[in-house]
């Protein structure tokens, strides 16, 4: 009988991390959940989860974590790290976070149980603005100038990969990623619901999706197949939106028949963010709206090409906006969020 392929996923606790884990398990590997000692199991209930918790933050610890792991069970075949920080108080934890705990990471893999892939869950925000005329898309070749502490974080661990040499690796820039339990697009759903869509800049935003188990399948997909190595793919549905029609949309599912529609002027956005922001700091809690976000909110353009990953991969989107928006506002529904 065929040993069962063994797969690693970091972060495995949030959002994005429970549907990997779901669709390795989907498809028969043997699926070892990186968590944190603290972090919340509640989404990974299936007997067949086995956990690993590894200590990025300190490397001698982690060194002897992999390389105990690497003695009993002979490493995993591949690598998902999809753990990382999107909202902080504090923006040097962004860099410590996301990059330097991905570096120690990726040094201790390769001197104990270097994998046959290794996949960075990486971000759209690594590449900065866009053209805010044409509004042409986001392009692989175009220079890389992340303006957000966040997307700069995740642009040094994307260098700190390239730079390796002991496996060879893939990097997704997801869009706007949406999906049962994410948690900030749900405020603005939650808004409309109660009758309220406030939209941010005289200008619409041009925006793009990728729904979280479209995303899952192309991550494991690009591991799994052979001749995609040391490649980096966009991914998002195909569709470009804009920040009015996204709210309609909710506001058709929603069957909501009034609800105020209204632009609010960047500069009291910013002001809101910056408020907002030395709250959090006050509570020490991190907070939806801040400077980060604030550049997010003002970005203008969201599109970017996905030519490459449908060459490579064949993908097509299961999930258009529509059918995700369906099952995402259900799941709020049944959970009581909505």
């Amino acid at each position: 009988m065929k040993p069962v392929d063994k797969i690693l996923i970091t972060g495995a606790s949030g959002f994005i991390g429970g549907f990997l884990v779901e669709e390795a398990l989907k498809r028969g590997y043997e699926v070892w959940a990186g968590v944190r000692s603290h972090s919340s199991r509640r989404h990974l209930q299936d007997e067949r989860i086995r956990f690993i918790e590894l200590d990025y933050a300190h490397e001698k610890e982690l060194d002897d974590q992999l390389k105990a792991f690497a003695q009993e069970n002979g490493g995993w075949r591949y690598v998902i790290h999809n753990a990382g920080l999107t909202k902080t108080t504090d923006k040097a934890l962004f860099y410590e976070v996301n990059a330097e705990n991905t570096r120690r990471f990726m040094e201790g893999l390769a001197r104990h149980c270097p994998p046959e892939k290794f996949l960075l869950m990486s971000s759209l925000s690594s590449c900065g603005i866009g053209d805010e005329t044409g509004f042409t898309p986001i392009k692989l070749t175009d220079p890389q100038t992340p303006n957000t502490d966040y997307g700069k974080s995740k642009l040094l661990a994307e260098n700190y990969l390239r730079q390796q040499h002991a496996f060879p690796y893939v990097i997704l820039r997801p869009t706007g990623v949406y999906g049962p339990g994410e948690k900030d697009y749900f405020l603005e759903i939650k808004s409309i619901q109660q009758g309220l869509d406030l939209a941010v800049g005289k200008i619409p935003q041009r925006i793009t999706f990728i729904y979280v188990k479209d995303l899952a399948r192309v991550a494991l997909s690009a591991l799994e197949k052979e001749d995609i190595r040391n490649r980096e793919y966009f991914v998002a549905d195909g569709d470009v939106h804009t920040d009015a029609s996204f709210a309609r949309l909710v506001q058709e599912l929603l069957h909501k028949k009034r609800v105020l529609h209204a632009r609010v002027p960047l500069p009291l956005v910013y002001t809101a963010c910056v408020f907002s922001e030395k709250i959090g700091r006050l509570f020490h809690k991190s907070m939806t709206l801040n400077s980060d976000k604030y550049q997010i909110l003002k970005q203008r353009n969201w599109i970017c090409d996905i030519t490459p990953l449908q060459q490579d991969l064949g993908f097509q989107a299961e999930y258009p906006l529509r059918k995700g928006l369906e099952e995402c506002i259900s799941w709020y529904k049944q959970e009581g969020w909505l």
